[in-house]
C-alpha cells in the first residue's frame, strides 16, 4: 500500500467488508506515504450481491468522513445501483462487463452486455442532469405554466373605497395576482379606484394609507 501511495497517482481503494475504522487506517496510511488524490469505492463484496447488501447510503458518510471522492464498485445484478449511487454523490462506477453472458464465466451472472452499458452511461448522463442545482421558484422551462398557479382576483365590481372581502376576493387560476398567501395582509383593505371583476389583485389596487 505504502509503494502505491509513494508513486503519487491517483489511488481507487475499494472498501469491501472493512469496518470503518479499517477504513481509517487504510486512508491515513496512504495518505502518510504520500497519496495525494484518493477515491474509496462502496462496495459489498457478494457476486452477485444482493440489493439489501448494497447500503448505498455510506457513500455519503464515506464522502463526509475522509473528503475524498466516492464511487461505487457494483457487484448487483441490472444497472439501478450505479444509478441510485449517482443521486448519493458517487462520481465513479466500476461495473463487470462481457461481450455475452451466454458465454459463461466467474461473473458472467451479474455483469453486463454492451447495449446494456451503453443504456447505463446515458442514464447516468440524464441522472446528472436531472440532479442540476439546488433553487427553488419557477425554473426557465417552468415560465409558460405559471398561469396554471392560483392567484388572487377580484370577484365582483367595486367601487373606489370598497374594501376586500372574502365575498369579493377569490383564489382562481391563472396566476398574475399576488400569490394566495397574501389573502389575509389585504382583506379589509380598501381599493384606491374602482375595479372591474377579473381584476387581477396587486398592491397598487388598494387604496394609499393616510
Amino acid at each position: 500500500m505504502t509503494r502505491v501511495a509513494a508513486t503519487g497517482k491517483l489511488v481507487i481503494l475499494s472498501t469491501g467488508m472493512a469496518r470503518l475504522e479499517e477504513i481509517a487506517h487504510a486512508v491515513d496510511t496512504l495518505r502518510g506515504a504520500g497519496a495525494l488524490e484518493l477515491m474509496l469505492l462502496r462496495c459489498t463484496s457478494s457476486y452477485p450481491a444482493p440489493d439489501s447488501s448494497l447500503n448505498l447510503r455510506a457513500i455519503r458518510t464515506l464522502e463526509e468522513t475522509f473528503q475524498c471522492p466516492v464511487g461505487l464498485s457494483d457487484h448487483s445484478q441490472g444497472t439501478v445501483a450505479p444509478l441510485v449511487a449517482m443521486c448519493l454523490g458517487a462520481c465513479f462506477v466500476e461495473k463487470h462487463f462481457t461481450l455475452s453472458r451466454a458465454d459463461g464465466g466467474v461473473d458472467s451472472h451479474f455483469s453486463v452486455e454492451p447495449a446494456e452499458f451503453s443504456q447505463l452511461v446515458s442514464e447516468i448522463r440524464r441522472g446528472e442532469q436531472m440532479m442540476g442545482d439546488i433553487t427553488f421558484g419557477p425554473g426557465r422551462t417552468e415560465e409558460g405554466t405559471t398561469i396554471f398557479r392560483r392567484s388572487l382576483y377580484v370577484v365582483k365590481d367595486l367601487a373606489a373605497g370598497d374594501e376586500l372581502t372574502p365575498d369579493n376576493v377569490r383564489a382562481i387560476r391563472p396566476g398574475f395576482g399576488l400569490a394566495p398567501r397574501y389573502l389575509d395582509a389585504i382583506l379589509g383593505k380598501p381599493v384606491g379606484r374602482p375595479v372591474r371583476r377579473g381584476t387581477a389583485v396587486t398592491w397598487d389596487l388598494l387604496a394609499a394609507e393616510d
